[in-house]
């Protein structure tokens, strides 16, 4: 499901033409197409409107013959065409992903990954407790993973480059060229295979001639964000590209007992590219990049304690409270005066490499990264001591792809072959602070070993009719290692009074995956698929304030078994585009995060499995340029989630019993036939209306707009156990020359004011609800040569 209505206007195209017998010149989209031989000439494949777009082996052919004498005569056509809508060859592509440009994304305001989540259907993308770590879900596929030591249901990329905890891409949404968000189970042509899908981000590359930019925006509540970018040939066959972001400010919540000011952004970002072509069959590309992020973060605001006793007032909107006490302060080494934050440090580097071997192109990409996490939250928003977290993470990801694919883009026959490897490693200490509830706090200090290889397959066949076949395997292997787990309790007086040591736990897994489907390109302007897929992901550890053995058991791998239908059309070409599809999940062992009960202890996260469940849904998306200047784009997706066989502890009458009778037990439902509680309807588009002004300027305007269903946050949680719908309203204001270096924005986000929450947890006996953002009036300004 290609997206995205980009910039639609386009300046006028010239080619230059000379004497050529036989020969005619189509200039579409500042691009020149010949057509070769006499009469009924064919035509060329269609240029390629993104550099990341794949085929499956179904353009066109070229054909004709060599030209003739001098004294035949010539025939010269030339036309101009505007492309107003994107990723053109993505429409013959059997696929529902999301395509968002970079100039989309600039436009949009996305600087986090949890951003994309307003601009794709079906697709929700979570702060966890209102961090830095991210939690994806694409058609109800994903995972929450509050120990942030396990491997995502969607797998998020950077230029190629695998991020098996998904917090290490914070921060990396800057000078990009475009995302795409995949659907689905995935693995056969590249990477790791997961259940779920994956999040592909393309930053932007160096360039042979010399390009840079500035971009500052500033916004209410003190917020500033600045871009800059420099690129250009070092040498020949050399060339570079520098790019940077910083983010202050913007903190709209505030706490009523403590006086302070929360969600203030502190972060920055440096990115560096160096591209080596030494022959025209070579390209060789090193980056490295760097990330700090010593920002506030938000904090939630309860909505049930059950226990009166630590309850305090409801705060309003923008209000939340929080306490950093001084023992917990000394256990986990940072000042008492610490606001809850992050102190975070990603960086590393990669090295891809892809040469024309003429037969097939070969491509190696080798990639190290790192994570320092130092992150403090109150999870439960009260002023005691119930509830505060800590987090240490010192983690480091090697990976290593090598691929060897068809060379030849009309062949009938395309082909692709590679093995990927990953090494993970993970040190973590994790600390919680009970002083008021249970009289101590605890440290669970872990190490962790993931290694992964796989290889994969994946070939596609183009019979007559316009019909292809194509299909894939991967085969993964995954072996994991919890060591040294302990839990230690402190009292006030920094004295250890417990010290619970564990024994090591390991997961393996070895299992295929693949695809097979068809495609038919039933007319020039409109594509039909099916396709089968079964996706894997493998199983973890539970690894928080772990009391009992038995909450290490590994949970098992999920296994997904996905049908999906769809069609790719340009019904009025450069004006209505409709693409769809619908999707059926047979979902087994989905992994969920879920309850333990632990005796003269409480509740506890630990994460299980569920044995059967099921998604299904439908997915449109419309671009419209129904008159002149007037471009029209909507996004609509519908899911519905079913657990079949699943039994859970059921914690509101778990929290009842204690309220009443102080003895943590628990108690069992069977959620079988349970509504899983995903959102169920996601709407998103815009509407632009660019007008020309003064000859030589451009005025564009605008409103863009969102509506998420409600969620559950536990199995079919109501009340404050579901989150509430909501619709939010932007619109944005912009004037540019239309062959200049710069473009004035101003523009405005929750335009209505609306109180909204974007996520929710459970704490101890706490729910939380985290509110979003109010709105947020800015202006932007941009400077490129």
């Amino acid at each position: 499901m290609t997206i995205d209505p980009g910039t639609p206007a386009l300046p006028p195209a010239t080619c230059r033409t000379g004497t050529a017998p036989g020969l005619k010149i189509l200039l579409m989209a500042g691009a020149c197409s010949l057509y070769l031989g006499q009469g009924d000439a064919r035509a060329a494949s269609a240029p390629q409107d993104s550099p990341h777009a794949r085929t499956t082996g179904a353009p066109g052919a070229n054909g004709g013959s060599k030209a003739g004498s001098a004294s035949r005569a010539e025939n010269i056509t030339v036309s101009t065409v505007r492309r107003y809508f994107h990723f053109q060859e993505a429409q013959t592509q059997p696929d529902s992903a999301t395509r968002l440009t970079g100039e989309t994304l600039t436009r949009k305001g996305v600087v986090r990954n949890t951003d994309l989540q307003n601009l794709a259907p079906n697709v929700t993308i979570q702060s966890l407790m209102g961090t830095a770590s991210t939690n994806y879900f694409i058609r109800g596929i994903g995972m929450s993973d509050f120990t942030q030591n396990n491997m995502s249901s969607v797998m998020t990329y950077v230029d190629g480059v695998a991020f098996p905890l998904s917090t290490m891409s914070n921060g990396m949404m800057f000078d990009l060229a475009n995302v795409d968000i995949v659907p689905g189970p995935v693995g056969t042509t590249h990477g790791m295979a997961d259940s779920g899908g994956e999040v592909n981000i393309h930053t932007a590359d160096p360039t042979d001639t010399w390009h840079g930019g500035v971009t500052e925006d500033i916004a209410s509540y003190a917020r500033s964000r600045t871009d800059l970018y420099v690129s250009g040939p070092l040498a020949r066959n050399l060339s570079f590209r520098i790019a940077g972001q910083t983010m202050h400010g913007g903190g709209w919540q505030y706490s009523p007992m403590n006086h302070t000011h929360l969600g203030d952004a502190q972060e920055g970002g440096l990115r560096a590219k160096l591209r080596w072509t030494p022959d025209e069959k070579t390209e060789i590309m090193l980056t490295g990049h760097w990330v700090q992020d010593d920002s506030n973060v938000i904090v939630g605001r309860p909505v049930k304690n059950v226990l009166p006793a630590f309850s305090n007032p409801m705060p309003s909107y923008q209000q939340a409270n929080w306490n950093m006490t001084r023992p917990f302060a000394q256990l986990v080494g940072r000042p008492s005066t610490l606001y809850p934050s992050e102190h975070n440090t990603f960086w590393g580097a990669d090295l891809r490499m892809r040469r024309d071997l003429g037969f097939a192109t070969l491509q190696s990409i080798s990639a190290y990264e790192t994570e320092r996490e130092g992150e403090f939250t109150d999870q439960d928003g009260l002023t005691y001591s119930t509830g505060n977290a800590y987090r240490n993470i010192v983690a480091n990801s090697f990976s290593q792809e090598l691929r060897l694919s068809a060379q030849a883009r009309q062949a009938p026959l395309q082909w692709a072959v590679g093995a990927f490897y990953n090494r993970v490693r993970v040190l973590q200490s994790f600390y919680y602070d009970f002083l008021d509830y249970r009289g101590f706090m605890t440290e669970t200090p872990f190490r962790q070993n993931q290694q992964t290889f796989s290889q994969y397959a994946n070939l596609s066949y183009r019979l007559p009719a316009h019909v292809t076949l194509f299909g894939g395997i991967t085969h993964e292997s995954d072996d994991r290692q919890m060591l040294g787990l302990e839990t230690n309790h402190y009292n006030a007086s920094l004295q250890q009074i417990a010290s619970l040591k564990f024994h090591d736990e390991g997961a393996e897994a070895n299992q295929f995956s693949g695809n097979a489907g068809i495609q038919w390109q039933a007319r020039r302007n409109l594509q039909l698929y099916f396709k089968v897929s079964k996706g894997f992901k493998p199983g973890g550890f539970s690894a928080n304030d772990t009391v009992v053995q038995d909450q290490l058991t590994p949970f098992k791998p999920e296994t997904v078994l996905a049908y999906e239908a769809g069609f790719k059309s340009d019904i009025i070409p450069n004006v209505f585009r409709l693409n769809g599809a619908a999707f059926y999940y047979d979902y087994h062992d989905q992994q969920i995060l879920g309850i333990y009960v632990a005796p003269n202890y409480g509740t506890l996260g630990r994460y299980t499995n569920i044995p059967k469940s099921e998604v299904w849904g439908i997915e449109f998306n419309t671009e419209i340029h129904p008159v002149k200047y007037l471009f029209i784009q909507q996004n609509f997706g519908y899911e519905r989630g079913k657990f079949q066989q699943f039994q859970q502890v059921n914690l509101a009458t778990v929290d009842a019993y204690y309220a009443a009778t102080g003895v943590w037990k628990p108690f069992y439902q069977d959620y079988g036939g349970v509504d899983s509680g995903i959102p169920k309807l996601t709407l998103n588009g815009s509407a632009d209306y660019r007008l020309p002004v003064f000859t030589h300027y451009q005025w564009e305007t605008g409103l863009d707009w969102t509506y998420r269903d409600s969620q559950a946050l536990t199995p079919g949680g109501l009340g404050y156990q579901r989150l509430p719908n909501y619709f939010l309203l932007g619109a944005h204001m912009t004037y540019r020359p239309l062959k200049g270096p710069w473009s004035a924005t101003v523009y405005a986000t929750n335009l209505l004011n609306r109180q909204y929450a974007v996520a929710g947890g459970q704490t101890t006996t706490t729910y939380l609800w985290f509110s979003g953002e109010p709105r947020f009036i800015g202006g932007r300004v941009s400077l490129q040569y």
